[in-house]
């Protein structure tokens, strides 16, 4: 059986709250990086069209990890598609990594041991696809070591994803009213 202070983790996974463009549930969790684990994918659809997508996953190692310089361990990824010219800015890595740190601030996520790369992409089409558009993607992979209520961790990566996709931020004060299908699987 799992220790109290994983399963209380889950719980706070699973009721952290999303807006209603992020279509959450529960994945499987790799396990061979910790004897416990607990994933959650998202999608995040603007006016019906998948614009980004990610995974959190929240690690435990009862003995601790001198690495994770704790117990628990949370692996995010957030994919976006981006436009093409945004590739071509120096500061775009930068900015992308800052999207992760302020969403954590926001949500009053503690944490130590930071850790990831941003990706940049683009592909241009040739040939018989020289008709197909340009396209971009920026990636954020980032592991750190939640401090407190995993909940406000969790809900800082959703910001994260709606952030990467260009979504506007929620005004200060106004609460987000998550949609049911964004929370598939999770009850």
């Amino acid at each position: 059986m799992a220790p109290a202070e994983f399963r209380r983790a889950v719980r706070q996974l699973r009721a952290a709250n999303f807006r209603p463009e992020v279509y959450v549930e529960e994945m499987p969790a790799p396990q061979r990086i910790a004897p416990f684990a607990s994933a959650l994918s998202a999608d995040v659809s603007v006016d019906g069209e998948d614009v980004g997508s990610g995974r959190i996953v929240v690690l435990h190692d009862p003995s601790g990890n001198d690495a994770w310089e704790g117990t628990f361990r949370c692996v995010a990824y957030a994919r976006a598609e981006i436009d093409p010219e945004q590739v071509q800015d120096p500061m775009l890595a930068e900015v992308g990594w800052s999207w992760l740190t302020e969403a954590l601030e926001a949500h009053g996520a503690e944490y130590t041991a930071p850790s990831g790369t941003v990706t940049c992409v683009s592909s241009e089409s040739f040939g018989g696809m020289s008709t197909e558009p340009a396209t971009a993607q920026i990636e954020i992979r980032a592991s750190w070591t939640p401090v407190g209520d995993l909940g406000s961790h969790v809900e800082a990566w959703g910001e994260l994803l709606c952030t990467a996709v260009g979504l506007p931020p929620v005004p200060e004060g106004v609460t987000t009213i998550p949609s049911r299908r964004g929370q598939r699987g999770l009850d």
